[in-house]
C-alpha cells in the first residue's frame, strides 16, 4: 500500500518511518497527568519539552475523556488550549494538532496555527467539525468512539469494539469524507473508548490491516490507558513502560503513528526497533 505524504508548514510525514504524537494535556482533570499541565504556560513548556524529546506532532487537549469526566462548554476548552495552540505553533518546529471533538473548538485552534483535527468521535459528537476541518485545509484524524457522547462511549464498552465492526465503521466513514479532506486523513481505532481489553488488543495487532482496508495511515494511543493496567496491574502514573511495548508491537504490527505522554521514554525505543528491524 502506497500513501501519499502530508505536508505540513514545518515538516512532511513521508510515512518512510512511524511518527510519535506527544500529548499535551491542558485539562485540570487528566486521568494521565491530574492536572499537572493544566495551565497554559506549563502545558505549553510540556509540549517544547516533549518535541526536544523527539515528538513529530503535539497533540493539545483542553478536554478529558476518562470515564466519568463531565463534559466542558467549547468556550471554557477554547480558554485553555487557544494559548497553547498559539505559543507552540510559534515556538515548535513541529506540526501542531487540537484534540476536540467541537467544530467551533476545531476552527479557532487551526486559525491560532493549529494544522491537524483530532477527533476522537470521527465526527459523531458535533458532525460540523468535519467539513470544518475540510475548509480549513487541515488534516483530520478520524477517531473511533460507539456513541454520540462520552457517557454513550464509556458505557457501551466490549458491545461496538470488534475489529470487523470498527474497520467497516472507519471505512465507512472516510468513503463519506468531503473529496478536499480525504487524502489528508489519518485513522484512530479508538483504544478504550467503548473497548475491553481483548479488543484493544485485536485492534492493535491489525492496525497493518486496517490501514489497508482504509487506505489511510493509521494512529495507535495505547498510553497509560486502562486495558495496560488490566494486564501489568500497574496504576495510571506507572504505566509508561507498558505503553513503550504497546506502542512498538503496534509499529510491528503497521501502525503508522504512536500517540504517548512520555516520549522521552518511545523515542530511543522506536530508534532501536528501527535499527533492529531495518533488515526485514
Amino acid at each position: 500500500m502506497r500513501l501519499s505524504p502530508l505536508e505540513f508548514r514545518c515538516s512532511r510525514l513521508d510515512w518512510s518511518r512511524p511518527y510519535i504524537v506527544g500529548v499535551v494535556n491542558a485539562t485540570p482533570d487528566s486521568f494521565s497527568d491530574g492536572g499537572q499541565f493544566a495551565g497554559a504556560e506549563a502545558a505549553a513548556a510540556r509540549g517544547l519539552e516533549l518535541a526536544a524529546a523527539g515528538a513529530d506532532i503535539l497533540d493539545i487537549g483542553g478536554e478529558s475523556t476518562r470515564p466519568g469526566a463531565e463534559p466542558v462548554p467549547a468556550s471554557v476548552e477554547a480558554e485553555r488550549v487557544l494559548p497553547v495552540v498559539r505559543a507552540l505553533a510559534d515556538g515548535a518546529q513541529v506540526p501542531i494538532s487540537i484534540d476536540t471533538t467541537k467544530a467551533d473548538v476545531a476552527s479557532r485552534a487551526v486559525d491560532e496555527g493549529a494544522e491537524i483535527v483530532n477527533d476522537i468521535s470521527g465526527g459523531r459528537f458535533d458532525p460540523p467539525i468535519v467539513d470544518t476541518a475540510a475548509k480549513l485545509g487541515a488534516c483530520y484524524v478520524l477517531g473511533h468512539a460507539p456513541g454520540d457522547d462520552l457517557g454513550e462511549v464509556h458505557g457501551a464498552r466490549g458491545r461496538s469494539g470488534d475489529y470487523d465492526e470498527v474497520a467497516f465503521d472507519l471505512a465507512a466513514r472516510v468513503a463519506r469524507l468531503p473529496d478536499a479532506l480525504r487524502h489528508r486523513v489519518i485513522v484512530d481505532p479508538g483504544l478504550g473508548f467503548g473497548k475491553t481489553t481483548a479488543q484493544n488488543l485485536e485492534l492493535s495487532r491489525r492496525a497493518g490491516e486496517l490501514a489497508a482496508g482504509v487506505s489511510r495511515p493509521v494512529m495507535i494511543g495505547p498510553s497509560r490507558k486502562r486495558f495496560l493496567g488490566e494486564l501489568t496491574g500497574r496504576e495510571v502514573g506507572d504505566r509508561d513502560g507498558a505503553t513503550v511495548g504497546a506502542a512498538l508491537a503496534a509499529v510491528a504490527c503497521g501502525a503508522h503513528l504512536v500517540r504517548v505522554h512520555d516520549v522521552r521514554l518511545i523515542a530511543p525505543a522506536l530508534s532501536m526497533f528501527r535499527a533492529i528491524t531495518a533488515g526485514d
